[in-house]
């Protein structure tokens, strides 16, 4: 995975979401610092990137927050660590981490099994527009 900028965070998201979809887009307009990069799950860089951490998709399929070289989270620790970064009253959001992680990931399976249901679903990964290309590696 040398290609990978090693200075920002990769977030894996589901691309046909549109939840995951609407959250791409909150976390690019609250990620003043330029720390994220986005790859679609489904694109061949997203089923690579998971390869090579050596994830069972059967575990999540919804978002994963890689720190290139450094270490991987999902789920309800993936979301935690993103909103972090936001700094500014974002950094409150840590106080969540004291919730056990067996029922903040409950919760967050929850939504995940809902959230074609609930948000819907697109046909294909979205397209970028040409300011936030730069942003997706994929």
């Amino acid at each position: 995975m040398a290609d990978l900028p090693k200075d920002k965070k990769i977030i894996l998201f589901d691309g046909v979401c549109n939840l995951c979809n609407s959250s791409v887009q909150y976390v690019i307009k609250h990620d003043k610092k330029d720390v994220f990069r986005f790859v679609p799950l489904q694109s061949e860089l997203g089923l690579k990137i998971i390869s090579h951490l050596g994830i069972d998709t059967r575990n999540t399929d919804s978002i994963i927050l890689y720190e290139p070289g450094k270490a991987y989270y999902y789920k309800s620790e993936a979301v935690l660590n993103i909103v972090k970064d936001f700094g500014g009253i974002y950094t409150w959001s840590s106080i969540l981490s004291i919730i056990p992680k067996f029922i903040s990931n409950a919760v967050y399976d929850y939504v995940a099994r809902n959230r074609y249901q609930w948000y819907g679903k697109q046909e294909s990964c979205m397209i970028p527009t040409p300011e936030l290309k730069a942003k997706f590696l994929a």
